[in-house]
């Protein structure tokens, strides 16, 4: 090990943060507590995110701010919002602030309150705003469509959820024509077929509809997300078997994110308050993130694994 590397970060590892002895010994031996080795993730972020609480506790005594901010929010904003409940308990004992402004309106204590256990960590003090009508209602919903939502259990398939339109106005918008059982017995076959990219799953469902395919990723292309997000929003995803789940974002047939991680919780200090409580809410739940961030309230998971209806793509350039 180099003089650098024992010194500072470079080689901390996930794990390394929950190593009390091994975080003492790098900071006796020179390494700065109030920066990382990224711009991005000071060691006390990482540490609330990640870490031991005793970590936490441990670089909070040496911090010269254990409110500072990186990137919009506070190390404590990270252990809240990474439901890490002893290292938020770690963080205020060490005097972070619950309620200093941030995230769009949303402070730790804030945030706490959409969270598992409202008000456990911070008493709600008098002047400060508590979650809103829809945020509160929001909160419900999410528990009920991440349990409505269950046993995706494979990879490789596409969606596309579609507020305010129909399956009848998706197939339209999509000039897809109806396929019939032999179509469906031939592609079930061989699904790597051309053919069977361009047959597709559609479902109405309250708030919108459905697009998806079950073994590929044509649901979730530009050419079908722009034609069907005309005027309205649309989420669409791809379960990548060799990259993880990949996300998209169409308004009105222009892409608003691409290439996400949906599910993931990679919020941004440029979120809207809305996206960054979407974001909190459905950490692990891909699918459920793109039916809520569309509005769209399934009872189950039938318009991914049993769609109502299949329909044929037309031939074109689905990329572009």
């Amino acid at each position: 090990m180099t003089t650098n590397e024992t010194s500072g970060w470079s080689d901390f590892r996930w794990s390394s943060w929950q190593d009390l002895a091994l975080v003492r010994a790098r900071l006796d031996a020179g390494a700065d507590p109030n920066n990382g080795v990224y711009s991005f993730e000071p060691p006390l972020h990482a540490a609330a995110h990640r870490g031991s609480p005793e970590v936490v506790a441990e670089l909070a005594g040496r911090v010269d701010d254990v409110d500072a901010e990186c990137e919009g929010r506070t190390a404590l904003w990270e252990a809240v919002f990474n439901d890490r409940p002893e290292n938020v308990r770690a963080l205020v004992a060490a005097g972070a602030d619950p309620w200093r402004p941030m995230m769009a309106g949303w402070s730790p204590g804030r945030l706490s309150l959409a969270g598992p256990t409202p008000g456990l960590f911070f008493p709600f003090p008098p002047g400060h705003v508590g979650l809103a009508e829809a945020e509160a209602a929001a909160v419900a919903e999410a528990e009920r469509l991440t349990g409505a939502l269950t046993g995706f259990g494979w990879d490789g398939y596409s969606l596309a959820c579609v507020r305010g339109i129909s399956a009848a106005e998706a197939a339209r918008r999509l000039a897809a024509e109806p396929a019939d059982e032999e179509d469906l017995e031939e592609i079930m076959e061989d699904p790597e077929d051309d053919e069977a990219m361009r047959l597709i799953g559609l479902s109405d469902v309250p708030g919108g509809c459905v697009v998806s395919q079950q073994w590929a990723y044509m649901a979730s292309t530009p050419g079908v997300m722009k034609t069907l997000s005309a005027g309205t929003v649309a989420y669409g995803m791809y379960a990548n078997p060799k990259s993880g789940n990949q996300g998209y974002v169409y308004r009105d047939g222009k892409v608003v994110a691409g290439d996400t991680h949906p599910g993931g919780g990679d919020v941004s200090s440029g979120d809207s308050a809305e996206e960054i409580l979407l974001k909190y809410l459905y950490q692990g739940h891909a699918e459920a993130y793109c039916f809520a961030g569309a509005g769209l309230r399934p009872a189950d998971g039938h318009a991914i694994s049993h769609p109502d209806t299949y329909l044929r793509l037309p031939e074109r350039d689905y990329w572009s």
